[in-house]
């Protein structure tokens, strides 16, 4: 099922659990049956040949949802087994109540034992356990559903939690968390000290945004989401959104059959200094990929003739004289459309010449690689920075290792000091700008971490930005369709494709999204 477009906060949930509750006929167990029969029934249809499953369960309503887990799956004839870190007797509330409610089912029940992890249990709780005193209960392992931690934590994981989450990552087992896997944070999608490696994802009430952001994907798996029929957070209150194929679809504009290349756009790539054509040629061969109509690069002359290799793109040499230089750009950018000011520009006075030059034009800019190494002062509405971690912590002042601690924040400091739309590149990419709700694409495979497709994705943001006038749409329109190529490329290795292949994977990625 399609993962909704709304993104949430641990206490944007809470509040809409909140709500739920105070409606007729509806309590804490309710929904608490409502995730585990959830839960079961996507363990089910991932692992269809599963025989069991051996739950994990906190001191929570997280190992609440376990325990009823773990009920259910009795009564539906699977071994279903806990292994718990919080003995039944010390709960609270709901979770409690589905501790008694799965004994009662003589679901076998063990202490979890960090010295022999998962491959034996510890021994029973007591005879209400379902095993006599002293019986060693082999736990049923096809499965393992981790249900130690919910949405709460914020503080690095503790003993014994840490050592269930080790266990249940050395178990070589299939994974299932529920609702986000233990030890990541569900609002920064950061590991707090150790954190469940799940396969799947089992989400509750709504998507959270750490499942997407940080190291959130790494650690997810595949997330399926149960509403638990809780109403949805009215749109106006949605701060986050991940990029999904219909905001894709309606940017890329529809071509009639007399359409003509005049209709495209003309995209002036601004880049390729000497020794460094290659940047340039790329991001001007992903704006013709994307349907611009006509592209031309802007390059030193030293680099004119890798960038001719490319028969579709027009090619203009400038001179070497920063003065010279600035003045014949300035003659190209009167009558290009878009300019992609970057790849491959160098950080030298001929390269700040330039980009002088494309301040002055007042041109709707993406602004990329080399570009950003300059001091920017307010960049406007009608321009795109698109920055992976380091160029942030340059434009911020900071540190990449800061910037991946907390990316949300680093979009909301950039945002801050610009009016452009801004691409935080990286896993899990972000798209913000002031006054609009912020997006996240889930998309894209490790393939993309190759050289020039950053050049790629700046080239086909300018593309698209040409045929559709929109800053905004552009930027996440090329964001997407990057992350689809990449997977459309995708390899077993994880590396391996190079950036002019992702280019060129870009117009099949279009196609793709328009017959949806």
């Amino acid at each position: 099922m399609e993962l909704p477009v709304s993104l949430l906060s641990v206490a944007q949930v809470r509040a809409l659990e909140r709500r739920a509750l105070a409606a007729p006929g509806v309590d804490g167990l309710t929904l608490m049956r409502r995730a585990a029969q959830a839960a079961l029934s996507r363990l089910r249809e991932q692992w269809p040949g599963a025989r069991g499953f051996t739950v994990l369960c906190g001191g929570g309503n997280n190992g609440g949802d376990g325990w009823m887990m773990a009920a259910l799956g009795r009564a539906a004839g699977l071994d279903a087994r806990v292994s718990w870190t919080h003995p039944p007797q010390g709960l609270r509330g709901e979770a409690s109540a589905a501790a008694a409610e799965s004994l009662a089912a003589g679901v076998p029940a063990t202490p979890f034992d960090a010295n022999r992890g998962l491959g034996t249990a510890a021994g029973p709780c007591g005879a209400s356990a379902g095993a006599g005193a002293g019986t060693d209960v082999a736990p049923a392992l096809d499965v393992i559903v981790d249900a130690l931690l919910g949405i709460g934590i914020v503080e690095p994981v503790r003993a014994p939690i840490a050592a269930a989450i080790a266990a249940i990552n050395s178990s070589g087992r299939p994974v299932l968390a529920l609702d986000v896997p233990s030890g990541l944070c569900a609002d920064s999608g950061r590991v707090l000290g150790v954190a469940v490696r799940a396969d799947v994802t089992v989400t509750f009430i709504a998507l959270k945004t750490g499942l997407l952001f940080g190291e959130g994907p790494e650690h997810a798996g595949r997330v399926a989401l149960a509403t638990l029929e809780v109403a949805p957070l009215p749109s106006e209150e949605v701060v986050w959104q991940r990029i999904d194929a219909a905001q894709v679809r309606a940017v890329i504009p529809l071509r009639r059959r007399d359409a003509h290349k005049g209709q495209g756009g003309r995209v002036c790539i601004v880049g390729g200094g000497e020794g460094m054509a290659g940047a340039a040629r790329l991001a001007g061969e992903a704006a013709l990929r994307v349907g611009a109509g006509r592209v031309t690069v802007a390059c030193a002359a030293a680099s004119a003739a890798a960038v001719a290799a490319r028969p579709e793109l027009m090619v203009q040499p400038l001179p070497l004289d920063p003065v010279a230089a600035a003045s014949r750009l300035a003659e190209l950018l009167a009558v290009a459309d878009v300019i992609v000011a970057g790849p491959g520009l160098g950080r030298d006075p001929w390269a700040l010449a330039l980009l002088a030059a494309v301040r002055e034009s007042g041109r709707p800019t993406v602004l990329d690689a080399d570009a950003l190494f300059f001091p920017l002062t307010e960049v406007p509405a009608n321009c795109v920075l698109t920055p992976h971690p380091g160029e942030a912590a340059r434009l911020l002042g900071g540190t990449a290792s800061l910037v991946q601690a907390d990316r949300p924040a680093a979009l909301r400091a950039l945002l801050d000091r610009h009016a452009a739309v801004v691409v935080l590149k990286g896993a899990g990419t972000l798209v913000g700008q002031r006054g609009r709700v912020s997006q996240v694409c889930d998309r894209g495979h490790p393939v993309l971490a190759a050289p020039g497709t950053g050049d790629v994705l700046a080239g086909a943001i300018g593309g698209l930005l040409a045929q559709s006038g929109d800053p905004w749409g552009a930027a996440v329109a090329a964001v997407w369709l990057h992350a689809r190529a990449g997977e459309r490329l995708a390899n077993d290795a994880g590396r391996g494709v190079l950036a002019g292949e992702i280019a060129a994977a870009l117009p099949a990625a279009m196609a793709e999204v328009l017959r949806t």
